[in-house]
């Protein structure tokens, strides 16, 4: 999706939107809007709610225009950008197949400030993704049409906020790319590459392990979890090297591209699925071409643990002892409890290679978060009460909602293994908790750490304001904006 500044004399589209208040109808109406536009806004008892949208058609001369009209909320009220990003968000919804090819929002009259409008094109930009490259048969009038937002009347500062806004735009987009490929097209080798493509010119240092490299690096529980499969695993570390002189933040996600459960198999239905249990990692990548594209003045590395996890002759097995990078010793019990055992390893790697001062890990770890939180918050853990409240704040500016779950030695001991120093899972219940503990043995002392279960928000069975059914690229916005008031501050 193209945004555009337009200059005043510029020629608009045939679509244009205008933004109005909510309860400030009739009087907030563009002042050449005629009866016939006032009568049918009443007809609709549009009152410029939050996403509320109407729209007439109206002849001038020979010319035909189609005006449309989105709420946006109350000037002031608690949750405006929120209800802003609704009002955007509508827009491309409604618009995207509908035949236009462009679209002008003219903010005259709004009285939105350039924070304000900058989140409305933000919304409009991320609700208009989608992915049909593999929909060969699309009816025409389900085709997507509308490629160009025209903004007219910004606000003063609009067009230099959304040269950074649209870098956070990309860097999402990218995200939910490799969340809702299929896993024949994304898998370890193939994640790599395409991060490579992407990344291409934008200064991010890479580095890739390959299995061999890990391997003598003795990365036993993450090579444990791809032994099954055909597909090699991969470490790949990327670094945005933005600021000189201080220890780095690490971002490090869990890239299981496609998980069967191993032979802990899961069930069919539903399987299918499994595709974006890579969505930690995928966040991780997105996050580091947001920061990368905006020039942001950090010191950040992002790392992605990337496995297939499959079932055959070679599979591990449940009660296989595995040999962690740390030296630590792991009772599988569950093979289906894989991503810890990749986690475990990457962070051990980035703590040794980097020396970071706070890790923050993204991972599609447990169906039990999703039982506590269902799809409206990730879970987080953390071994620190300053970065707990960095972190929320972030999720509560971003919108990718956080809520934070206890650590402890009572659950801690709920791993223990009675012929190892751990086991992959602890107990029925509480399993989020058992496995960020699990998490926890492997940070090194004084290092800030936060875990961020994030399986129930990755992908979505219903749309919402700023993104359709799927992918919806969660941890972006939330890393990019810790990064912003924590990093860059």
């Amino acid at each position: 999706m193209i945004i555009e500044f337009a200059a005043a004399a510029a020629p608009r589209p045939r679509l244009v939107v205008s933004l109005i208040a909510q309860d400030a109808f009739p009087d907030a109406l563009p002042s050449g809007a005629d009866l016939l536009v006032r009568e049918a806004a009443a007809a609709a008892r549009f009152t410029g709610k939050p996403g509320q949208l109407f729209e007439v058609f109206a002849a001038e001369s020979d010319v035909v225009s189609r005006l449309a009209y989105v709420g946006i909320g109350e000037p002031g009220a608690t949750g405006r950008m929120a209800s802003l990003e609704r009002a955007g968000g509508a827009l491309t919804a409604k618009y995207l197949a509908s035949g236009e090819s462009a679209l002008a929002i003219d903010f005259a009259g709004s009285a939105l400030s350039a924070e304000e409008a900058t989140a409305v094109l933000l919304a409009a930009r991320l609700r208009a993704w989608r992915h049909d490259v593999y929909r060969t048969k699309l009816p025409e009038e389900q085709k997507v049409s509308l490629a160009k937002i025209v903004v007219m009347a910004a606000p003063e500062g609009t067009e230099v906020l959304w040269a950074t806004e649209s870098a956070l735009a990309e860097g999402i987009e990218f995200t939910r790319e490799l969340v809702t490929e299929p896993a024949n097209v994304i898998y370890p080798e193939s994640f790599v590459e395409r991060c490579k493509a992407r990344l291409e010119g934008t200064g991010i240092e890479i580095v890739v392990l390959d299995k061999a490299q890990m391997s003598e690096l003795g990365m036993g529980a993450l090579l444990g979890v791809s032994q099954g499969s055909v597909r090699e695993p991969r470490i790949l570390a990327m670094r945005w090297k933005g600021k000189a002189g201080a220890q780095p933040t690490a971002f490090v996600g869990k890239g299981v591209t496609f998980d069967t459960g191993g032979i802990s198999i899961k069930p069919a239905a539903g399987m299918e699925d499994m595709k974006w249990d890579m969505g930690g990692a995928a966040a991780v990548a997105g996050t580091m071409l947001a920061l990368a594209r905006r020039k942001a003045h950090a010191d950040v590395i992002g790392v992605c643990g990337l496995v297939e996890n499959m079932p055959d002759g070679a599979a591990q097995r449940p009660g296989d002892v595995v040999t962690s990078m740390s030296g630590q010793t792991i009772e599988v019990i569950n093979t289906d409890a894989e991503g810890r055992l990749v986690l475990c390893d990457a962070l051990t790697w980035v703590q040794k290679h980097y020396s970071p001062a706070t890790i923050v890990d993204l991972a599609t770890l447990t169906g039990a978060i999703i039982v506590s939180l269902g799809h409206e918050h990730a879970g987080m853990f953390t071994n620190d009460d300053l970065l707990a409240g960095q972190l929320d704040a972030a999720g509560k500016a971003s919108g990718d909602a956080l809520w934070r779950f206890p650590l402890g030695a009572a659950y801690d001991k709920l791993i223990d293994s009675p012929i190892a120093d751990m086991k992959n899972v602890g107990p029925r219940y509480g399993g989020s908790i058992t496995a960020a503990q699990f998490i926890q043995r492997f940070i090194d002392k004084g290092v800030a750490w936060a875990h961020l279960d994030i399986a129930g928000t990755v992908w979505v069975d219903k749309a919402g304001a700023t993104h359709d059914k799927g992918a919806t690229g969660f941890g972006v916005r939330l890393l990019d904006r810790y990064v912003r008031d924590v990093l860059e501050a």
